[in-house]
């Protein structure tokens, strides 16, 4: 017998609008990357804008975006840091970026959970989740945990990456969470020589697999130095008026776009 799932409670980050799952089936397709680039985005689009890292074992917010230090307390809750504009709190904030995360599932979904009720995460528009790969505890704590808005699917074009990305989908559609969308990460390179393109990792998956389940393509983002750049010295590529930055602001533009599609379409979902 099915033992029924816990509601999710709306009160547990009150003043939060919307909640963004950024999702992959499998690790090495950029996910952070291209989480930590879409909050910038957002915000700039002058939403207010946070990002929870809920990548457990590998916390790599903090150096994508130059954070340095432990977060405050305050009233018995955990201040989030703030940097270009964004709130946010990261396992790496706490346990120091060389100290590895040796944890089993239980207290990993345990983490998600104070992330999401003990944080002061204030009046925001957006709450950006960076969930770890997989459809692990990570990803059922946190949709039994807060409603989801939706989540989005960071794929890269070859076949074994489009195949966990299956699951992936299905996973969040047994969970009940819409999934606004598929972005292809590393969908070409460029050379920035002479800026022919080749598809290193194939072409048309993300196409093929958006028809398949019925959700839209949101975005392909190549293969730049820019992009990989910004990530390692902490001054995303989102930040800047470049060719890079405009892939992203186009990817947050299609974003609001299916989060407005859905509230038109079923009853809206706010956690306030």
């Amino acid at each position: 017998m099915q033992m029924p799932q816990p509601e999710p409670s709306p009160s547990i980050i009150p003043g939060v609008k919307h909640a963004l799952a950024v999702s992959s089936g499998k690790g090495g397709v950029g996910k952070s990357t291209v989480a930590v680039n879409l909050a910038l985005a957002l915000s700039q689009t002058g939403r207010t804008v946070g990002l929870m890292d809920g990548d457990i074992h590998g916390p790599n917010v903090p150096m994508m975006l130059g954070i340095e230090g432990q977060p405050d307390n305050s009233g018995g809750k955990i201040l989030p840091m703030e940097k270009h504009g964004l709130k946010v709190m990261s396992l790496g904030l706490i346990a120091g970026e060389d100290t590895p995360i040796i944890w089993r599932g239980p207290i990993v979904g345990r983490v998600i959970q104070q992330f999401l009720s003990d944080v002061e995460w204030g009046e925001l528009d957006v709450l950006v989740i960076d969930l770890p790969p997989g459809t692990g505890d990570a990803q059922l704590t946190l949709a039994q945990t807060i409603p989801l808005d939706g989540a989005l699917i960071v794929t890269t074009p070859q076949d074994v990456a489009l195949e966990d990305v299956t699951r992936g989908i299905q996973m969040f559609n047994k969970l009940g969470v819409p999934v606004l969308g598929i972005i292809e990460n590393m969908s070409e390179f460029v050379c920035p020589c002479c800026g022919d393109r080749v598809a290193l990792f194939g072409a048309g998956g993300g196409e093929k697999t958006a028809v398949a389940f019925g959700i839209p393509l949101l975005g392909k983002i190549p293969i730049l130095k820019g992009i990989r750049e910004g990530g390692d010295n902490g001054s995303p590529v989102a930040l800047t008026d470049s060719e890079e930055a405009q892939t992203f602001r186009s990817l947050a533009d299609a974003v609001c776009a299916e989060m407005e599609a859905q509230e038109e379409d079923g009853p809206e979902i706010t956690i306030s």
